[in-house]
């Protein structure tokens, strides 16, 4: 059992230095999905460091909106990355998955964001939201 837990661990932590050392810029990839069970995923996420898959409600102006569930990511890649969203989704509605940080706040492990504050906020770059626009079904 300690040998998995060592091995998993040292795949973990060399996941994330081969995509820090290797230039792999972060992303979200995910797709239009049901939402029938209260839950969204991405496929993937690559994260610059630990931090939170926000899923914002927004529109065709694609300016992010108010928080409707969160996950937490692991510096690296993560797969299949699911939030319990926490009020009702529609059909044809519009979701944003961003990548945010896990700065500022005054505890490590709690999602402090909300719209607009710096705590846990989004993660930039080239000044560009790292995110994927979906269509819930």
């Amino acid at each position: 059992m300690k040998i998995t837990a060592i091995a998993l661990a040292l795949s973990t932590t060399a996941t994330a230095a081969f995509a820090a050392g290797h230039g792999m810029a972060p992303s979200v990839t995910a797709m239009d999905q049901s939402v029938a069970n209260g839950v969204v995923s991405a496929d993937s996420i690559m994260a610059p460091a630990n931090g939170w898959m926000v899923v914002h409600r927004t529109d065709a102006e694609m300016k992010p909106g108010p928080v409707v569930g969160y996950a937490p990511l692991r510096e690296g890649e993560n797969t299949d990355v699911a939030a319990i969203l926490q009020e009702d989704v529609a059909a044809g509605d519009m979701l944003m998955l961003m990548v945010h940080g896990e700065d500022g706040g005054m505890s490590t492990g709690v999602f402090e964001y909300t719209l607009g504050a710096k705590e846990d906020g989004p993660i930039r770059v080239d000044d560009k939201l790292v995110m994927q626009v979906i269509t819930a079904q």
